[in-house]
């Protein structure tokens, strides 16, 4: 299954490691440090040239860590990964 993070994205379920509100957590030094590490190491793709409420953070064994920020709310995300792991029940 895969999770839609907007403008035509979409990443494995089984890759998803996190997916968190960006507003709440930049607040955390650690978090920015995460964010700002990714972005030096080109790790971040930005889904959506709107304003970022989200990000993604996924894990694959090809690609090593990604983060997709996106103009989808974090609700509205982990929304749609429960509903994508009830249908795989």
């Amino acid at each position: 299954m895969y999770l839609y993070l907007g403008q035509e994205t979409v990443v494995p379920m089984r890759e998803v490691v996190g997916i968190f509100d960006m507003e709440n957590t930049t607040i955390s030094k650690s978090t920015r440090d995460l964010l700002s590490e990714a972005e030096k190491q080109g790790r971040v793709v930005t889904v959506s040239t709107e304003l970022p409420k989200s990000f993604v953070v996924c894990q694959s064994n090809v690609n090593g860590t990604t983060v997709y920020i996106s103009q989808i709310s974090c609700a509205t995300l982990l929304k749609r990964a429960k509903d994508l792991r009830q249908i795989e029940k």
